[in-house]
């Protein structure tokens, strides 16, 4: 059966290592007859959540930018799958921020019950995403219907393009098959 799989980007580099390794994941999950669909969070404006919790009672966010549409995609996906470049051992600022203003999701009929998140590092530790994944796994679990299903993480990657060879790119491809 085919599933909706939304996927995204959260690094700020045009083709950006974690980007690539996204591209490859969507390639798995197209190549399986899955509906795939990208968001790049490199043009978007997505506004710090004011915590007023508005969004629990009307099942949208008060404040009015980019995050409204991805998060009502978020909602109706089959799969979620998070891309992220490691910063200093944590996911980046602009993903956390999506994170936050997905609030409304929370109270939802959301549809996800599968969330992927692909990470990649200039650290050469395979342990360098595990506070990042951590968050992810926090979040997912606010929402029961929900489960993480892994993360695939390429380390030693820092110049643009060095994740070409790396092993995360077959991991990435055959998760996204395996959706």
């Amino acid at each position: 059966m085919s599933k909706k799989v939304l996927v995204i980007s959260s690094t700020l580099r045009k083709n950006g290592n974690s980007e690539k390794l996204a591209q490859e994941f969507m390639r798995g999950a197209k190549d399986s007859g899955n509906s795939v669909e990208f968001i790049s969070l490199q043009d978007k404006e997505i506004k710090f959540c004011k915590g007023c919790l508005s969004c629990l009672k009307t099942g949208e966010c008060v404040i009015k930018d980019d995050s409204i549409e991805i998060v009502k995609k978020m909602k109706d996906a089959d799969v979620i799958v998070f891309s992220s470049p490691i910063y200093y051992y944590e996911m980046s600022g602009q993903l956390k921020t999506l994170l936050d203003r997905a609030n409304p999701l929370y109270t939802s009929d959301y549809k996800f019950r599968e969330i992927y998140f692909l990470t990649t590092a200039a650290d050469s530790s395979y342990n360098a995403s595990n506070i990042a994944t951590s968050g992810i796994k926090g979040w997912v679990s606010c929402f029961s219907k929900a489960q993480f299903k892994r993360n695939i993480h390429a380390v030693g990657v820092e110049a643009i393009g060095d994740v070409q060879n790396n092993l995360a790119m077959e991991e990435a491809y055959k998760a996204g098959k395996g959706v």
